[in-house]
This record gives structure tokens, sequence and C-alpha cells, in this order.
């Protein structure tokens, strides 16, 4: 096999934090936390062969052949474009915690598709990609920032997804907690009632009308009530170890609001103050409970999916 003759693509794809409290499924944004996906082509090889090395986080447990779900983006891709799909080393630099509410499955549908994208020589736009990668997940909230950077709110319509950014206001960061406790998807779903109060539907709308609201004009002092849900977190909570604790503590330790990060159990916070005071709060509720945890804090990405150009 001649390595003169193979090409090579990278790529780096955002963490993703969805709902922010009371947003179901309709608000995200990208934090500067990545993983970062190669795909390089082996000559030589039969057509749709596939080696999958995995570096960092979820090593010891990703798929590495044939149902990698960045294999499947890349396939599927290439099966949209009408175009054979080539022998491939796939390699995965994983920093995203798997399992964790931070959007691990998104980058590897993102990074997948940007990067056959890249390789195809781009025939699809961002728009076209988003269509396939909402597609692959089932739900916009995280592929949307993983691709697009930022804050997004989404809504899937009759005629497809709308999408808008919202600003990022001015020296925001987002403390999170990391319990060493995966909760899937499928899981946190199936606590989830199938009716709900109207007095619930209307406190969510209200709280995610005023913290859409707080994000537009930069006016974070009502986020600690505009991060408050009724429709999720009250039933994923038996989930997460002390999570009502961890975000009473991160509020009484100075942040300006906190949530469950998708469907757990990651926990975050927004501040401009006080990170480690923050995130010390948080990972002390749930030692407290019986778990472990650590905390980071992280920057809005306002990139999302980008080729790394040597």
């Amino acid at each position: 096999m001649s390595e003169a003759n193979s090409r090579t693509v990278r790529v780096r794809v955002p963490a993703s934090a969805t709902n922010l409290g009371p947003g179901f499924d309709v608000l995200g944004l990208a934090l500067d936390l990545h993983n970062e996906l190669e795909i390089r082509t082996l000559p030589g090889a039969p057509p749709g062969h596939v080696e999958v090395l995995v570096e960092g986080e979820g090593a010891a447990i990703l798929e590495r052949g044939a149902d990698n779900l960045a294999w499947k983006a890349i396939r599927h891709l290439y099966e949209t474009v009408g175009a054979a799909v080539p022998a491939l080393e796939l390699r995965l630099c994983n920093a995203i915690p798997v399992s964790r509410g931070l959007g691990s499955s998104s980058t590897a549908i993102v990074g997948g598709l940007v990067a056959a994208n890249a390789l195809l020589g781009e025939p699809l736009d961002p728009e076209a990609l988003l269509k396939l990668a909402v597609g692959m997940e089932g739900h916009p909230d995280n592929v949307t920032p993983a691709l697009l950077g930022g804050f997004q709110v989404m809504s899937l319509t009759d005629t497809g997804l709308i999408h808008l950014r919202l600003p990022t206001p001015a020296g925001l960061r987002v403390v999170v907690c990391i319990p060493d406790r995966a909760v899937s998807t499928v899981e946190a779903r199936t606590t989830l009632p199938n009716l709900y109060l109207r007095s619930d539907a209307v406190f969510n709308m209200g709280r995610t009308a005023l913290l859409v609201a707080g994000l537009l004009t930069g006016e974070t002092g009502v986020l600690r009530a505009a991060m408050e849900d009724r429709i999720h977190q009250p039933y994923r909570a038996r989930l997460i170890p002390g999570f009502h604790e961890a975000l009473a503590g991160a509020l009484d330790a100075g942040a300006l609001g906190a949530c469950l990060s998708g469907s757990g159990s990651t926990m975050l916070a927004f501040t401009r103050r006080a990170e480690a005071e923050v995130g010390q709060a948080m990972v002390r509720a749930v030692r407290d409970a019986g778990a472990d945890a650590e905390w980071r804090c992280l920057g809005v990405a306002e990139t999302g999916a980008v080729q790394i150009r040597e």
C-alpha cells in the first residue's frame, strides 16, 4: 500500500449541551471541549473496508468496526451523494466523556459527515449536512450546535428544521460538573411521562421565552429563574447522584443559573465569577450522594465543526 497515494482529512467537533433547563429538545449550545476525527484513505484495500482506532474517552467501549457511529455517518454521506465508499482508516481522538449529556454521539455523526464531505470535495452545503445529521440523531438539539457552533434555537417543522443563533452574553462561562455515572439517552427518555399538566407546560413555555430573551438582551440576571424546568429534570433527577443539591450549591456559590446538560449525568451552571467555587460545590454534592465527579470551566464554542488544515 502506498502512503503517497493516500489522502487524509482531520475534523474537530465541539461538545454540546442541550435543553438548558426548560428548552427541551429546542435549545443547545456548543462548548469549548472537542473531539477530533481523522480519516485516511487506504489505497489497495477493498472498497468499504474500515479500520477504526479510538484514543481517549470511550476507547474501551466504542465500536471499532462497521457499527462505529462515525463510520456509519461516513457511509451515509457517500451513499447520499451516490459515491462509492473507499477503504478508510478512521482515527477518533476523544476528549468528550461518553454518555454524560455532552453530545459525544453527535460529534461522531457530525465529524463523520463533515470529514467525508471534505474528502469528496464538499458536494453538500452545511444545511444539507445538518439535515443528514438530524436524520441520523433523531433530534436537532445536539447536532446543530456541534455543526454550527454557539447558542442555537431549533424547531422541527413540516418543511424541515428552522434554527436561529443567539448571541453569547459577554463574559459568560460554563461550569460543568461531570459525575462518574453514565446515563444513556434512551434510559433518560423512558423516565418521562406521556402527559403533562397544563400548568407545567405553561411554566416551561414562560421559562424558555425568558431564557431566550435574557440571552438576546444580555440580561443574565434572569437566568436563575429562566433555567427552571418541570418537563424533564424532575423525572431524570433520580438518575443523577446529588442532582438537586448540586444545582442548589451552584446557585449558592454565585452561579447565574444551573441545569442538567442534555439527559445527564453532567450538570452545568452559567457564571461570570467564582467558577472554582461553583464547580467545587457541585462536585461536593455529587460526592456526598455517593458518586465521584469532576468539574471544568468551559467557554462557549462560537465555531462548530471545522476541518483542521496543516
